[in-house]
């Protein structure tokens, strides 16, 4: 390529000597002769330009021709390497595929082995029932032939048991035709006799034995009776003291009282509107009283101004605002409490609102008993008690379930005239409750009649809970006025010669003189004294009266 651009330039050198030529032609001799010195310089230029281009490009093919050569030669070293590469991992991968095909093979071969062993094993083992099926059947074809032979010799003695019974039935009807003549009686009219004094004696003989059931049950079910419930009252130990909500707010000094009232009293009627609390402010040195027939409102009014105290910044905007937050939190403080107890008492699936019920139970009292203690002190009795008489897990959990939520409708929203036991059992009805602890919570006042085995022991226990030392309280000269009341109830009787209140007043007994009252007349006092305790007087549960009438013979030997 390098020579054909010489020639090239030669010619065109050439050409152009020549177009010069023919240019100047018209030019001296003198300008002709300098053109061809000229041509000839630049013909030799043109001659060594040519030859030394000639050179290099002979060099650079001669480079270029060694690059190939060695570049073709690394390639041609790659090429091997990937061949070879590719050579030893093919081959490493037929190895694997080939020893993990023997191993397969082996293991097939072994489980055909395996099977070989199982099918012989099987086929011996046919072998044998069939040889000791055959000689179970030589067996059975023995017994039957033995059969056969039995049954034979049977039908010969069934002929003859059937001939000796027809003359025993001959014998029989000439016997049975002489007694009745004897008797003057026929055979069914002497059936009849026969069966009608067998009957009576019976008949007799089973009212005695029912008479004598009864009376040891009676006598046995007093003595479980008491039984068990002195046992569930000795296992629960509950609390003696009575926590109730407080009423009274103290204050750090009777400064803030004009504080509480504000100007022109903004502040307490801003607090009272917000809380629906009635807030006494009189002459008790640092204090003042918190009134509302709301347990929740009081408390909410209570821990209010326990906030605005302790802040204080005190004017209807800032109470509006406490007020409002201390419900959220006291609400939120409601269900925690009443999920903390189910969780305590192991009951699940209460629904919501029954939960916050119970949580409602904590602010709420009776007669001076905190009705969430009384009503866990409830359920844990129920437990123990159903427990006590042996009855399944499911009914344990369902007596105390009953006994947590019975009295659930003293904290109820909803204004109704029905009692707190019927209002109980409906709210139980509306959240899916089990009929048996509806019926339980219903019935615990004899409001409603028991269909179940828990609504006994549900109204058993929460006498228990309400009745035991401490567990309730009433204001002293109430409680003295009652108790005097009674016994001077019981006293206007002629012949009644002590009485002595008992239990705190939930039983009386009344001793009267031999010689003045009967045991007739004794119960008729008895009826007497109950009915006009119940006509005169108010008083929670239910009063025993209880006349003892004692006869006493002294004589001295002298």
């Amino acid at each position: 390529m390098g020579s054909e651009l010489i020639i090239a330039a030669i010619v065109a050198l050439i050409a152009g000597a020549g177009g010069g030529w023919f240019l100047g032609r018209g030019n001296t001799q003198k300008k002709l002769e300098e053109i061809n010195n000229q041509s000839d310089n630049i013909l030799s230029d043109a001659r060594i330009t040519a030859k030394r281009l000639t050179e290099e490009a002979e060099s650079k093919a001669k480079d270029s021709l060694r690059n190939a050569q060695s570049k073709n030669e690394r390639i041609k070293q790659e090429k091997i390497l990937q061949a070879k590469e590719k050579y030893v991992k093919l081959k490493s991968q037929f190895e694997t595929d080939t020893a993990k095909r023997k191993k397969e093979l082996q293991e097939e071969e072994l489980r055909i082995k395996e099977q070989r062993g199982n099918l012989k094993n099987e086929r011996q083992e046919l072998k044998r029932e069939a040889d000791s099926i055959k000689g179970k059947l030589d067996n059975i074809k023995a017994k039957d032939e033995e059969i056969e032979a039995i049954r034979e010799n049977l039908g010969q003695q069934l002929e003859i048991v059937a001939k000796k019974k027809e003359q025993l039935d001959k014998a029989n009807e000439t016997h049975i035709r002489a007694l009745e003549q004897v008797a003057r009686l026929s055979e069914q009219e002497a059936k009849e006799e026969l069966m009608k004094a067998i009957k009576d004696k019976a008949e007799a003989q089973a009212m005695s034995f029912v008479k004598d059931r009864i009376d040891e049950a009676k006598v046995t079910a007093n003595k479980e009776a008491k039984k068990i419930l002195i046992q569930s009252i000795q296992r629960m130990a509950a609390e003696q003291t009575i926590e109730n909500t407080v009423s009274v707010f103290p204050l750090p000094s009777d400064d803030l009282k004009g504080q509480i009232i504000g100007r022109e009293g903004r502040n307490i009627r801003a607090l009272e509107a917000a809380t629906g609390s009635e807030i006494v402010v009189d002459d008790t040195p640092e204090a003042i009283i918190i009134s509302s027939f709301d347990p929740i409102r009081r408390e909410v009014c209570r821990l209010s101004l326990q906030r605005l105290v302790a802040d204080g910044r005190i004017h209807p905007a800032r109470i509006e605002e406490v007020v409002e937050k201390t419900r959220k939190e006291l609400e939120a403080q409601i269900m925690e409490i009443g999920e903390r107890t189910v969780i305590e008492l192991d009951i699940h699936g209460l629904k919501t609102p029954l939960v916050r019920m119970v949580g409602r139970m904590r602010f709420r009292s009776s007669y001076g008993q905190n009705l969430l203690k009384h009503s866990i002190e409830t359920a844990n009795l129920c437990a123990i008690m159903c427990a006590e008489l042996g009855l399944p897990k499911k009914m344990v959990k369902m007596a105390k379930r009953a006994g947590l939520l019975h009295d659930i409708g003293k904290v109820t929203d909803e204004e109704t005239e029905l009692s707190h036991a019927i209002l109980g059992m409906k709210m139980c009805e509306k959240y899916g409750e089990h009929k048996a602890i509806c019926n339980a919570v219903g019935a615990h006042h004899d409001e409603v009649e028991m269909e179940y085995i828990i609504s006994p022991l549900v109204q058993t226990c929460d006498a228990i809970s309400g009745a035991r030392p401490g567990a309730r309280r009433e204001i002293l000269e109430g409680y003295l006025k009652r108790i005097k009341e009674l016994e001077d109830i019981a006293l206007s009787y002629d012949g009644v010669q002590k009485v002595y209140a008992m239990q705190a007043g939930r039983e009386l007994r009344v001793i009267v003189e031999s010689e003045k009252v009967t045991d007739k007349k004794a119960e008729e006092l008895s009826f007497s004294i109950s009915q006009r305790i119940q006509d005169e007087m108010q008083y929670p549960g239910q009063i025993k009266v209880t006349v003892i009438r004692e006869k006493r013979a002294v004589a001295f030997a002298r």
